[in-house]
């Protein structure tokens, strides 16, 4: 089996939501895809998974939580009775609170049943919903799923104080809707527009219509992380996807995707990726021609 390229997922252009289990394999190698996936870690002494370039040694009942666009890998691990949940991005960006929650969390990657237990238990029990729902073949059994997807989110935001303080730093949330509105607002205009001219926190603060401190206070609280990081972080997911298509060079890549210059481009890449832009490409060169 060939695990060189973007994996893509028949469900991925038609569907919100897919489950799938009973892979003999224990290894998968290196790869990263559009859409989201939880896994629920199975049974066996080893179960190691890798993301991004961290690599986490994991028993039954973790949940491990792959964010759309990001590098991740089998290394070795139960595949047979893990169950894997796949979600569309596109279904996560039609909804306010999803797309807040998965920003926030986006430095999270594994919730552990022995730091977390009383979590995983009420996870756990929302994912056995999931799969009856799932495995009947129900008429509807996406849209349930779906609802149970945005149950699971909630679920895990309400813990929110359990995890690193890097990601619940002022965690509470008493900001006005139209404000939070607003702040969604400017995040939806910076992916729209990368090759802007002014994308600085100050214009965008303007753009919103509060302060710099403000915004810069509330982007932190609903992101978990600083804007600099953020904006870098939404240049490289543009940038990952536009390494796919082969006609455009190095240099474009980084143009279009709002970098300044090629030097911050490698460098901001291989400080998420952990790997050169060009040499992330080569993993995913089409082999169709060989």
């Amino acid at each position: 089996m060939d695990y060189s390229r973007y994996e893509i997922y028949d469900f991925d252009n038609r569907s919100a939501f897919n489950m799938s289990t009973g892979y003999k394999e224990r290894s998968y190698q290196m790869h990263w895809h559009s859409y989201g996936e939880i896994i629920l870690v199975g049974p066996g002494k080893t179960n190691i998974f890798r993301i991004n370039q961290n690599t986490y040694n994991l028993v039954e009942g973790d949940f491990v939580l792959i964010w759309p666009m990001e590098m991740h890998a089998i290394i070795d691990a139960d595949r047979k009775e893990a169950q894997v949940m796949q979600f569309s991005n596109a279904f996560m960006n039609s909804l306010f609170d999803l797309q807040r929650i998965m920003h926030f969390y986006r430095n999270l990657h594994v919730i552990c049943i022995n730091s977390h237990p009383e979590l995983v238990t009420q996870l756990k029990e929302i994912t056995k919903k999931m799969q009856k729902v799932f495995y009947s073949g129900g008429p509807d059994r996406e849209l349930i799923c779906c609802m149970y997807l945005m149950e699971f989110m909630l679920t895990m935001d309400k813990h929110r104080e359990e995890f690193a303080p890097e990601l619940s730093e002022d965690a509470h949330n008493d900001y006005e809707d139209d404000v939070v509105r607003r702040m969604m607002m400017v995040t939806d205009y910076i992916k729209n527009n990368l090759t802007a001219d002014d994308l600085s926190q100050g214009t965008m603060a303007q753009m919103a219509g509060i302060s710099r401190d403000y915004f810069s206070r509330i982007f932190k609280n609903l992101t978990g992380m600083n804007y600099s990081k953020w904006l870098n972080m939404i240049r490289l997911e543009k940038a990952t996807e536009l390494l796919t298509h082969k006609n455009l060079t190095l240099t474009e890549v980084a143009m279009l995707s709002g970098f300044q210059s090629i030097p911050s481009f490698n460098r901001v890449f291989h400080d998420e990726k952990g790997m050169a832009p060009g040499e992330y490409r080569m993993l995913f060169v089409d082999d169709r021609k060989k």
